[in-house]
């Protein structure tokens, strides 16, 4: 081996020294600002958490009306759920300068025990605010689950062109038995318990099951007709058709007796309450939140790319 030989692997020993080294500082650089953005990531979901952020501190607006919006389908995990929309009522309820709370809804339904538990929570919060009166004020829709909750106000207001009504319950679903002997599919279902297969799409219909069903609904329609005799009183006008599950015009609804006038939230607060001042207390997710999530995801995401490099 001649000197221009060792003088070329020396270089390339070198060379791929400093390489490594610059690699190391390079990970360990990046290493810390992953442990930073880590840190700052909890500590900013600890504030949430202890609301020292997302939330301004209460100021003062004097008299106004309070407004609680529910938008939209009432299931548990959307933005009509029945957690944020009592929490906006209590919100609204405990305020200094309520002089009433207006729910405005525009929602198609969703589900049965959601849309009572904000009308029971409603009807609470009612006696335990005697002085606080509660209107509900209907926009586009509500129907089936939103006129449930609707019932629990003192008087609904509604526009001449929103639809309203619904008052029925349904389950619905597909049978594809026909299909499947088309498709020569063979259907293999094992259960333990005779019903545990109830209301499979992929079997044929059981009488008794079906029958069954039909009596649950029932039971929850008629929770739901008791919701609104209860909430309309005298004021409704029974027909045959009330409880059928049919919708009707705003103005409609008026002659019916499922609600009581024509008018927006700002009318009401203006002609009604007499405090022009509105305040939303509706509960949504705050600006810190949504960021809160989004770096959440981001660095979350960026950690497994790192780990999954170095496990590599």
């Amino acid at each position: 081996m001649n000197g221009n030989d060792a003088n070329w692997e020396r270089d390339v020993i070198t060379t791929l020294a400093r390489d490594a080294l610059a690699e190391q500082k390079r990970a360990r650089r990046w290493g810390i600002v992953f442990k930073s953005l880590t840190f700052l990531y909890l500590f900013l979901l600890l504030f949430i958490a202890l609301g020292w952020l997302g939330k301004g501190d209460a100021i003062d607006t004097g008299d106004h009306t309070a407004v609680v919006e529910l938008n939209g389908i009432i299931a548990p995990d959307a933005q009509a759920n029945a957690d944020d929309v009592v929490a906006g009522l209590k919100d609204a309820f405990e305020a200094d300068g309520t002089k009433a709370v207006v729910l405005r809804i525009n929602s198609p339904g969703g589900s049965p025990v959601q849309a009572a538990s904000i009308n029971d929570e409603i009807r609470r919060l009612r006696g335990l605010h005697p002085d606080i009166p509660v209107y509900a004020v209907v926009e586009d829709i509500c129907a089936s689950g939103g006129y449930y909750v609707a019932v629990a106000a003192e008087q609904i207001y509604v526009a001449r062109a929103s639809i309203v009504g619904s008052i029925g319950v349904l389950m619905n679903g597909f049978g594809f038995t026909d299909a499947m002997k088309k498709l020569g599919v063979e259907r293999r279902l094992l259960t333990a318990g005779d019903n545990k297969g109830f209301m499979d799409p992929f079997s044929p219909l059981d009488t008794e099951q079906r029958d069954y069903a039909k009596n649950m609904l029932d039971d929850i329609h008629s929770q739901f007709i008791q919701a609104v005799r209860e909430g309309r009183g005298d004021r409704l006008k029974e027909t045959e058709q009330t409880f059928s599950g049919l919708v009707w015009t705003g103005e409609k609804s008026i002659e019916l007796g499922l609600a009581d006038s024509l008018g927006s939230v700002a009318y009401v607060a203006r002609e009604v309450v007499q405090a022009e001042t509105i305040v939303n207390y509706s509960r949504r997710e705050s600006l810190v939140e949504r960021v809160a999530r989004r770096f959440g995801a981001s660095v979350s995401e960026t950690l497994l790319r790192e780990m999954g490099s170095e496990l590599r």
